[in-house]
């Protein structure tokens, strides 16, 4: 696991449900270090994408994940939760998590509705999501907003 992982981090990557093979979605998760720790676990077979709305955090998250990026296990893009979508072709996750994403953790209420939405189109049909507002996660119902 990456060294530089704060301890909040490395409890809610040891949280998630991962097993080799599994495709995650990480939203908001510049500069990447818990996306290379998840890399780890869901290696070999797996795939994360880390999402965020900072294109120099998705810079520092390439760059301080060029060994999984190269091995194929991390990719990065920029976007806002709300605005993501699926490349063409590209297959759906089976999970996402996210840790301090305004749309997700209450802080901005109004792109709730929307960031699930959108959450929602790129998991496969029994995709889960899981935010830091539990201890360390809780997983939303991808089905309602309220828990």
């Amino acid at each position: 696991m990456p060294q530089s992982l704060s301890p909040r981090l490395r409890a809610v990557v040891d949280a998630l449900p991962l097993s080799p093979g599994l495709r995650v979605l990480e939203i908001g998760g510049a500069p990447g270090s818990a996306a290379r720790a998840v890399a780890q676990r869901v290696a070999p077979g797996g795939y994360v994408l880390v999402v965020d709305r900072s294109g120099v955090g998705v810079q520092q998250t390439l760059h301080n994940g060029a060994s999984e990026v190269r091995a194929g296990l991390l990719g990065a893009r920029c976007s806002a939760i709300e605005e993501f979508m699926l490349e063409p072709a590209q297959d759906p996750f089976d999970l996402a998590f996210a840790c301090r994403v305004g749309a997700l953790d209450g802080r901005y209420p109004e792109l709730f509705d929307t960031a699930l939405e959108r959450i929602r189109a790129a998991l496969r049909p029994g995709g889960r999501l899981f935010v830091d507002t539990g201890t360390p996660l809780r997983e939303v119902p991808l089905g309602q907003r309220d828990a």
